[in-house]
């Protein structure tokens, strides 16, 4: 595994004697991070580039403009394929505490944006004084519990039968074989495929692959590529087939996705956002999985 390129504090976070900071890192690499984890919450703000890591037993990719939410004590490692801007916030376990619990993707709006350039301990303006850090980090944790949440998540079966299947899917996605056919591959019935999906995804086939294919939509939209060579890649027959799946997963078109972005004004309601559910006393974790486009 190759070593990270060297960002200042990033092997000791967690003796920064500041409740509230952010490093911003700039590099062309190709490699991955060692496993490694903090006691601080850590947001993950990719600025530009795409963004590969494994935590919480799957594997996320975040496109520019969106950030991973990384609980305190989780274990994580990146992977990462030419340039790539990121701005990396800690925040102290205390103040994470109303936070959600479980890893998950945020759409950064402009304004958290400018709070978390805001803490970068590099920048001129990062000395102020307790008060108006005090001020500056409550207006950010109330920015960052109504950051809304992509509902986007694939969860990785542990059965043999499914992982042969699903690693046959993120390798080849276009593949557009029918649950009847990958039993025959994988030596299942269709009625045991069904059963096993639901019960260790809590969705059934066709709705893991429509979250494959919008998870690596996403990472190859946010790339560049053409809406038209996307649908093709991942087996559609028209685009208009692409759009119309991708809008039933996420509320709304690539283009409009996109745009949001830009914007910082989404168009989806009633979605999740990160702040943790008090009344909620089952923690379930739902990673928003994206798994690694391979060479």
């Amino acid at each position: 595994m190759t070593d990270f390129p060297h960002i200042p504090g990033f092997e000791g976070v967690d003796n920064v004697q500041r409740p509230v900071f952010s490093l911003i890192t700039e590099t062309t690499f190709v490699g991955e991070t060692a496993p490694h984890h903090h006691n601080k919450a850590q947001l993950m703000y990719v600025i530009g580039g795409v963004l590969t890591l494994e935590a919480a037993g799957g594997i996320w990719t975040v496109p520019p403009r969106c950030a991973l939410w990384i609980p305190g004590g989780v274990s994580h490692a990146g992977r990462m394929a030419g340039r790539i801007k990121i701005a990396s916030l800690y925040i102290d376990p205390g103040l994470a505490a109303p936070l959600d619990r479980d890893c998950g993707i945020l759409f950064v709006q402009p304004f958290l944006r400018e709070l978390i350039l805001r803490f970068d301990t590099l920048s001129p303006k990062a000395d102020m004084d307790c008060g108006r850090e005090a001020r500056l980090i409550s207006v950010l944790l109330d920015e960052l519990g109504a950051a809304p949440l992509e509902p986007i998540h694939l969860p990785l079966p542990s059965d043999r039968r499914l992982r042969r299947l699903t690693e046959s899917m993120i390798e080849n996605p276009g593949l557009r074989f029918t649950i009847e056919e990958w039993g025959a591959r994988v030596g299942a019935s269709n009625r045991t495929l069904s059963r096993l999906f639901q019960r260790e995804t809590g969705m059934s086939f066709v709705r893991w692959r429509q979250q494959l294919h919008v998870g690596l939509a996403l990472q190859r939209l946010a790339q560049g590529e053409l809406v038209t060579n996307v649908a093709g890649e991942l087996g559609y027959e028209s685009i208009s087939a692409f759009i119309a799946m991708f809008r039933r997963m996420l509320g709304t078109t690539p283009a409009r996705y996109f745009g949001e972005m830009v914007s910082g004004v989404p168009e989806r309601r009633e979605r999740k956002t990160l702040a943790r559910d008090e009344g909620d006393q089952t923690i379930v974790t739902e990673p928003n999985i994206v798994p690694l486009r391979r060479p």
